[in-house]
Parts: structure tokens; sequence; C-alpha cells
């Protein structure tokens, strides 16, 4: 079995990465199971409905996110009736779920949209220690399905690579987002779980993570934070491919993407 993770979706040119990419991807890799984090797939900021109409459009099981998920109130109702993911440890009684079983050729796939806390207090609603939410999760995510990957939606590569060692062996996949730029440690750790600090990001990469770059100049000259403008050149699609031993439920291969959409 094969399993696209995307990394997250930045404005418009990311949806329209997918748009013209994921098929070719799907095509090209065999993938079975596709996940894409897409907090940012609206205008560079959040999900609202419409986005999440048109990307679930296209062949994604299940979209995650991270703290920008609360930015459009109206996106709520969807967690119920869409596939979208908020994190699983958000301290407060939220909105949706932060962990979904999906069944795919034969085989159960739970996807986990888990958020960090190192350099994330200022960033969306206060979350649990997601070493501690693991922990508590495990037996009911083992119970429920064959495959287990987590989207780990964090600030610090520590916290990350911590996670990692902590989950080796009891998770198939634990793949980070958020920072936008694609680290290249992709392993398949000692006891079998397959990792990446960061799948990257789906969108504009001349710019500063999706900031067209004058904008984020001058915040960092001004500590002006109003303007927010996306950028439009340099788009790809960034993540990773996972291949899983069905007889097994072992990862083989863990294969870095990149691809760019040539306009």
């Amino acid at each position: 079995m094969k399993i696209l993770a995307v990394g997250d979706i930045f404005g418009h040119p990311g949806r329209d990465a997918i748009a013209t990419l994921l098929p070719i991807i799907i095509s090209e890799h065999k993938i079975d199971f596709v996940i894409a984090n897409a907090e940012n797939a609206a205008g560079g900021r959040g999900i609202t409905p419409k986005v999440a109409d048109e990307l679930l459009k296209y062949p994604i099981d299940v979209m995650t996110a991270g703290n920008h998920i609360w930015e459009h109130d109206a996106l709520h109702p969807y967690f119920d009736t869409h596939p979208i993911l908020r994190p699983v440890n958000v301290r407060d009684a939220l909105p949706g779920r932060g962990w979904m079983a999906k069944e795919k050729n034969g085989m159960k796939v739970a996807v986990v949209c888990l958020q960090g806390q190192i350099f994330m207090e200022d960033k969306g609603p206060a979350v649990t220690s997601p070493f501690r939410m693991m922990e508590a999760l495990l037996p009911e995510l083992q119970e429920s399905s064959d495959l287990i990957v987590v989207d780990f939606h964090a600030e610090a590569t520590s916290e990350k690579r911590a996670l990692a060692w902590f989950m080796d062996g009891k998770v198939t996949a634990l793949l980070g987002t958020h920072t936008h730029v694609q680290t290249a440690d992709e392993e398949i750790m000692p006891r079998g779980t397959a990792y990446i600090s960061d799948l990257g990001m789906t969108g504009p990469h001349a710019s500063v993570i999706g900031l067209e770059a004058s904008t984020a100049i001058n915040r960092f000259l001004t500590g002006e934070k109003k303007h927010f403008k996306v950028a439009m050149d340099g788009v790809r699609l960034e993540g990773v491919v996972i291949e899983v031993d069905v007889a097994t439920k072992k990862v083989v291969k863990i294969e870095r993407l990149q691809m760019p959409l040539k306009m």
C-alpha cells in the first residue's frame, strides 16, 4: 500500500498545484491513500467551506490541519460531515475530531492530527502534551486500524524528533508539518516508524514560507503584521510517499517528493 502525505497547502497557488499535480502523482506512484495538510489553503490562513469543497473534489482521503484551522468559524459544521481533522490535543472542548480511520483497499488507516507545544503558545488554542495524548490514544488507535499515520503540526524540530523516538514502532508514520520548509531527514526508524521533520509546503516557493517576500521583509523591518499577501511564483507540491507491506504492516520505503507546477 502506498500513502501520499502532502505538505501544507498554501493559498490559491497550493490549490492549483493540487488540482494539476495530485492526479499525476497518484498515477505515477500508484498511490492508494492521500493525506493532505490544508490548514493554510484559504488565502494562506485557515480553510473555508468553499475551499474545503474545492479540495475534496480531488482524491484526498483525509485533510489535516493545525493552529490555523480556527480562522473561519463557518468551517466548524464541516468537522462532522467531511474528512477534516483539527488537532486532537486541543485543551478546551472545541468542535471537531482529531483523528479518524478510513478503510481503503482492505486496510484501515487511522490518521491523527496532533499539534506541538514548543514555540506554539500564541498560535491558536492551547494544547495538551502531544506525548501524553498519543500515549493515551494509542490503544484505541491500534484497536481501530491496521496503520496509524500522525501529522505532527509543530514548530520545533527537537519536539518532533523526540516524539518520533517516543512513538517508534507504535505508529506507522510520524510526519512533521507547519514550518513550510521541507527537511531532508526522511527515514525509517529502528523500530519501523517512517519519519520526516517536515513535509514542506504545497504552494509558492518564491516567497517567505508562502508570503510575498516584500510583505514579509516589511514585517521584519517595521513590525507591521496587518498586511498579508500570498506569493504566486515557484509553485510546487511537496510531501512524501510511504510504502507499506500489507502482509506485515511494516514500512518498507519513505520517499521525499517535490514536483513543480509548470505554468
